[in-house]
């Protein structure tokens, strides 16, 4: 009887994550975005620390960071085992105006991993969808002034055939570019110090085996 294979795993610290959101902020930052839509859960922690590396002295303030929960992966109330892996279900949106909230803003969508591109591809028509709903109440001179401008940053983009495309105008922006392999980020960890003890153990062996 054929075993599975375990897949390979990289265990990412925070450090990690850290590390590649302040190395791809300046990039971001040409963008200018003035809101920051994070996809929960693991959008939650890049988020909040690209906010730190985007400050602007020009900017009163933070910029805002709001949140979506849309579900792929994980086991929902009610769903069905075809479901998991195959349907994004929205378990969390911007309220109940959330067009009236995008409309003329420049809105950054954070997420950890870009994997199969369905979530990320979801939410990006989701909410134009909404900006759509909400510009057609507008006299059509004002439109194009108040249209939402949209971008996407991932901590990580696996190299591997997408599911489902992004439109191109819609700029994208990747910490880092990996293999398809399975990533455990500390959020998930229950024990922190583990984690990081593996991580490294796991660095330090590549490092052997490139010297």
């Amino acid at each position: 009887m054929a075993t599975t294979q375990e897949p390979e795993h990289l265990r990412v610290t925070y450090n990690d994550v850290h590390n590649l959101i302040r190395d791809s902020a300046k990039k971001i930052a040409e963008f200018k975005p003035d809101m920051l839509i994070a996809i929960g859960g693991g959008g939650f922690f890049p988020a909040r620390v690209l906010r730190t590396f985007l400050k602007n002295p020009d900017r009163k303030g933070n910029i805002p960071i709001h949140a979506i929960g849309l579900s792929l992966y994980e086991s929902l109330p009610g769903m069905t085992a075809e479901q998991i892996g195959a349907e994004v279900i929205r378990t969390q949106w911007l309220g109940p105006e959330s067009g009236k909230l995008l409309l003329g803003r420049r809105a950054l969508i954070v997420d950890e991993v870009d994997d199969s591109r369905k979530t990320l591809h979801y939410a990006i028509t989701e909410l134009q969808q909404d900006v759509e709903r909400e510009l057609a109440l507008l006299p059509e001179s004002e439109r194009d002034a108040k249209r939402t401008k949209f971008a996407v940053f991932v901590v990580h983009n696996k190299l591997k055939p997408k599911l489902a495309e992004l439109p191109a105008d819609i700029p994208y922006y990747a910490g880092d570019e990996i293999e398809d392999v399975w990533l455990d980020y500390p959020w998930e960890a229950q024990d922190i110090e583990e984690h990081d003890r593996l991580a490294e153990e796991a660095k330090a062996k590549k490092r052997q085996e490139q010297s």
